[in-house]
This record gives C-alpha cells, sequence and structure tokens, in this order.
C-alpha cells in the first residue's frame, strides 16, 4: 500500500490541531497523578478523618499545576481507602502503581496501611513518602536492612525512643510506685512496642520501672479480664501501651467496672482523637498521649503559608468539626511532593526520587530532612510531646500539652494531673 504524502501531512495537522483544541486532550499529555492511601473507614478510621479536607485543600493549592523539569503539569490526586486492612491496603496501592499510574505515592495512618502501601512502591521502584507510624514498625516492620536502607521509599515521623521519653517523662512527674501494666495487641505497633530490645522493656525496666506485660492479644478483643486481673495483682498504677480505639473503651470500661484505678493511663493510637475520647465519657478525662502535631506546635507550611494554628483552625471554621492530630501530617505529606516535584528534573521514577531523597524543607510538622537527624537515610524525624484530655471550653474535651522536655521550642499548656 502506498501513502500519500500530501494525505498524510494534511491528517496530522488536523490531529495536531484538534489535540490543540481539546481541553481534554491537552490536558491528558501534561497530566501526573500524585496516590494518596489512608484508613477512610474501619477501626482506624479516625486516623483518616482529615485527608477528603486537605486533598480539596492541597486541589486548590496545585490549580495552576506544576512546572517539572521545565514542563507545566496539572496535578491529579487520585485517594484510596485501605479500610483498616493490610491486605487492602496493598491491592489498592497496586491499583495506583499499575493501572494509575502515578509519579509519586503518599500514605499515612499506622503500620496496617503505611507497610503495604512502601512494599509496594519499593518493589515496583515508585517513589514513596509515609508517615504516621513510629519509624521502628516502618523499617523494621519491612524487613528493612540498616546497612542499605530502601530505595524508594521515604518516611517521616518520630520513633519509640521518643514516646518512651516523653511518657516516662510525664510519670516523672507525678508520685507512683513506678509498677507499669503494658497493652501490646499483635499488630505492627504492639509487637513492636512490647518488643524486649527495640520496644519498651529495656528502657522501662533501666529507669527503674517494673513492667507487667499480659502478653499479645488480638485487636477487637472484647474480654481484659485476664489482663486487667494482672494488673491488679501486680498493684499497677500506671498503665500504658498501643491500642486501637475500640479495645481502649473496651479495657477502660472493664477496669473501671472491675476496681481497676491507676493512677495514670498513657496510651498511643487509641487516644489520639477527640471523638475517641469524647465516646468514653468521665472515662476519658485525665487520660494521656502522645501528641505529634496542634495548633500550638511553631511551624508553618512551605505551601499556604498558613501557621499550625491557622491551619486547625481552617479545618475547624470549614469541617465544624474539631482539629485533629493526623490534619498536619498530610498536609506535610503533600508539601513534600509538591516540593519534590518542583526540583525533580522529570517526572520519570528514578528523577522523582532522587528529588524526594534531596529533601531539607521546614514544613507545618517541622524541618524534614532525609539523611540529615534520621536514625537512617529513609527516616526524618519530628518532635513529640505528651498531652493530656481534660473537659474542655470551647470543645467538651482539649488535648493540653503537659511534658515538653523532649522538645520544648512546643509549649506546654499545663501540667500532668493523676486520674481522679
Amino acid at each position: 500500500m502506498t501513502v500519500n504524502r500530501r494525505n498524510f501531512v494534511q491528517k496530522s495537522a488536523a490531529l495536531a490541531a484538534a489535540v490543540l483544541a481539546s481541553p481534554r486532550l491537552a490536558l491528558a499529555a501534561d497530566s501526573i497523578k500524585i496516590g494518596y492511601v489512608s484508613p477512610q473507614t474501619g477501626p482506624l478510621a479516625p486516623f483518616g478523618e482529615a485527608d477528603k479536607w486537605v486533598i480539596d485543600q492541597m486541589r486548590g493549592a496545585f490549580k495552576d499545576g506544576l512546572a517539572i523539569g521545565g514542563r507545566k503539569y496539572d496535578i491529579q490526586i487520585v485517594l484510596r481507602d485501605s479500610q483498616s486492612s493490610p491486605n487492602r491496603a496493598g491491592e489498592v496501592a497496586n491499583d495506583l502503581v499499575l493501572k494509575e499510574k502515578v509519579v509519586l505515592m503518599l500514605t499515612a495512618g499506622t503500620p496496617e496501611t503505611a507497610n503495604p502501601v512502601s512494599d509496594v512502591c519499593e518493589l515496583n521502584e515508585v517513589p514513596c513518602i509515609s508517615s504516621v507510624v513510629p519509624w521502628q514498625p516502618w523499617f523494621f516492620g519491612r524487613k528493612g536492612d540498616p546497612a542499605k536502607g530502601f530505595d524508594y521509599t521515604y518516611h517521616v515521623f518520630w520513633g519509640l525512643e521518643d514516646v518512651i521519653a516523653n511518657f516516662t517523662n510525664g510519670w516523672k512527674s507525678v508520685s507512683t510506685n513506678k509498677k507499669v501494666g503494658g497493652l501490646f495487641p499483635n499488630d505492627g505497633d504492639g509487637n513492636a512496642w512490647g518488643d524486649k530490645e527495640l520496644g519498651f522493656p529495656k528502657p522501662l525496666q533501666a529507669m527503674g520501672y517494673t513492667l507487667t506485660d499480659p502478653g499479645r492479644f488480638q485487636n477487637g478483643t472484647q474480654d481484659f479480664s485476664a489482663q486487667i486481673a494482672l494488673f491488679k495483682r501486680d498493684n499497677v498504677e500506671i498503665v500504658t501501651g498501643v491500642v486501637i480505639p475500640p479495645d481502649a473503651k473496651t479495657f477502660l470500661t472493664q477496669a473501671r467496672q472491675q476496681g481497676f484505678r491507676p493512677k495514670v493511663i498513657t496510651l498511643g493510637k487509641a487516644l489520639l482523637f477527640p471523638s475517641a475520647i469524647e465516646a468514653l465519657g468521665d472515662l476519658g478525662h485525665g487520660l494521656t498521649t502522645e501528641v505529634w502535631w496542634s495548633p500550638s506546635h511553631p511551624f508553618t507550611s512551605s505551601l499556604t503559608k498558613q501557621s499550625a494554628k491557622a491551619l486547625a483552625e481552617s479545618y475547624e471554621s470549614s469541617t465544624k468539626r474539631q482539629w485533629t492530630q493526623p490534619i498536619g501530617f498530610a498536609h506535610a505529606l503533600f508539601e513534600l511532593a509538591a516540593d519534590a516535584l518542583k526540583r525533580s528534573k522529570g517526572v520519570g521514577p528514578r528523577e522523582v526520587r532522587e528529588a524526594v531523597a534531596a529533601s531539607n524543607l521546614d514544613t507545618v510538622v517541622g524541618p524534614v530532612k532525609w539523611g540529615g537527624p534520621g536514625p537512617f537515610r529513609n527516616v526524618s524525624k519530628t518532635p513529640l510531646v505528651l498531652g493530656q484530655w481534660n473537659k474542655g471550653t470551647k470543645h467538651k474535651v482539649e488535648l493540653v500539652i503537659v511534658n515538653d522536655e523532649a522538645a520544648v521550642n512546643i509549649p506546654t499548656g499545663g501540667k500532668l494531673a493523676l486520674l481522679p
């Protein structure tokens, strides 16, 4: 078959004109996708409660696109729900990588979401930034080798050494018998926090605390009588651990019913969210937890120029809901994404990965730099303080920072008080 050169040139010109005239066709050629995976449903849903609001804010921030490697790109953000399931997290991550062809993945909300998403990205050589998991469950939970690290996955958050320091700093400020009961479930966080070498047992012993650890239990446990009996037998005055919100409510309710009243209850994960504390009623007052982000944090967004306080106020005014800690880190993930993409030489995976690895950015959660203050090249640590839930004035319950010895640039609003 012979091709008529004049017809070929005419048709090619017509096609080019059609592409220029059609915004959808032109956009498709200059559009990239950022994937975001978090628990929108299931028992870990409070970790993803603010994500849709943050993503709406980011769509506004990216409305004019980004210049990457000398070329302008429209930015599409694709949110997927892990359903609080590691298997589902891996499935939706695969979908984002293989079908949606995301150039950068963001993920947050406990090891059950962030770890499988990070693993998918590492395997498929897609750059990924993760958060809201202490770095040990993220790094060692994925069988990371300290000598090698990872090639495509980068993490920003605090570590178990930071939460242990904050919890014990608070406990030292009040009078107790230094007998601690531990609640460590059989999941990524529980296994790391309860690990005899990496977790709580060794440092607590070194500081003169006696730990009663009843062993691992399944998330969703309906009966904590065995744990409560052991705590009562050992005269435990401090309860700590890392549990999901429904399990905290079950334990606290049964402890009260069975006459177990410790002086201090400091739990990770379960006590982070105002909705969970409100659901506890009077049982929620005086409980303590780690604080990774709050309106009091003295940091500003590199993307929107909002202070932490302004960001929290914006969330409250537009959603009519109380601020929650994950807002800051969801926002910061997009700060890091925008900064890396703007510095990248192109949108290829290696180019984006190199830009992510070279990040050195002041964000709304604090400074982030990989290969800097973190323990490994893939981990950048953020500051941590201790907070206590009290009856509020503006809201039903309010989280007050009561110890900042580990991050003195974050102001306190009161002192730790014993439980009534």
